[in-house]
Formats: structure tokens, sequence, C-alpha cells
């Protein structure tokens, strides 16, 4: 990972951060081209109780509706958070290419925990269990500690703690 993958991680957070702001969950995710252009970028909206809105899944519809297949493959998705299952086949199935991220499921499944939350209905599975072939980096350990305190501060809004 280099400093370039570092900026965008970062925005990432910031655009968590938004998320958290506005009542959702705190995560945030940007499309990158293969010449280094943000091309895309957006955060979970899912405080309207659709579980699916996750910018990841917004990523690929519109890759898929902007991008030739070869625009795909080049481009890079960073997320504050390591693609769940859904967002890994999405991901897939649109064939973008590398993926980086800064916090991993396993971090996050670890955080919840700790803070007393019960797993969702969807298992937790790295990236390479759901996808062939892709390009994976991360955790970045630089942010994870902001990254804790996103998911602490949405844990204390919604159990009112």
């Amino acid at each position: 990972m280099n400093d370039h993958d570092r900026q965008h991680l970062t925005r990432c957070v910031e655009l968590a951060e938004t998320a958290l702001r506005t009542g959702n969950d705190p995560f945030g995710s940007l499309l990158v081209s293969g010449a280094g252009e943000v091309l895309f970028e957006d955060h979970n909206r899912t405080a309207g109780g659709d579980a699916t809105q996750h910018p990841e899944i917004e990523i690929t519809r519109w890759a898929a509706a902007h991008l030739s297949p070869e625009e795909r493959r080049q481009a890079t998705v960073y997320t504050s958070g390591e693609h769940r299952p859904m967002c890994s086949a999405a991901h897939g199935w649109v064939g973008l290419g590398r993926i980086v991220y800064a916090s991993s499921s396993e971090q996050l499944t670890r955080w919840l925990e700790e803070l007393g939350i019960t797993p969702g209905p969807v298992r937790s599975l790295p990236i390479q269990k759901v996808l062939r072939d892709c390009a994976v980096e991360g955790p970045e350990p630089s942010l994870s500690a902001r990254i804790r305190d996103l998911h602490a501060q949405h844990v204390r809004r919604q159990t009112g703690n």
C-alpha cells in the first residue's frame, strides 16, 4: 500500500464520517480510474431501512452504466471497510479491479462484539473467499482507531448508551 492508497482511504473514512452524521452506518467508498482519477464516491445510506444501500453497490451500478469492461478492470475500489459478501459479489459480477480497504471484516466483527452487538444475518467472509482472482489490499493500521471510533459512536446512538 502506498501514500496514494492511504490518501484515498482517508477520503473513504471522511465519507464514513458523513454517513454517521446523517444517521447511516459509517462506511464510505470511492472508485478510482486506472489513471488515478476519482470517478465516483458515496457513503452508506441504510438509515431508511434498506440494508443494501452500501456505497460499494452504488459504485458497481455506476461503473456498469458508465465504464467499459476494460475501464472497470483497471479501476480500483477504495473503501473504509472490507466488502461483505453482497458487495464482493457485485464487484465481481461487474468486473471491477483491485480493492483496497482500511479496516477488515474481522476487525469490525471483533469491535462490534466488544461493543455488545450480535452479528447480522449474513456471515462475514474475507473478499478472497467470495471473489476469484481479485487483487485485495488491507487493512491500513493507521486508520483503525478512527474507524473503530466511528462504529462505537454508531452503536452508542443505536443503543442509547
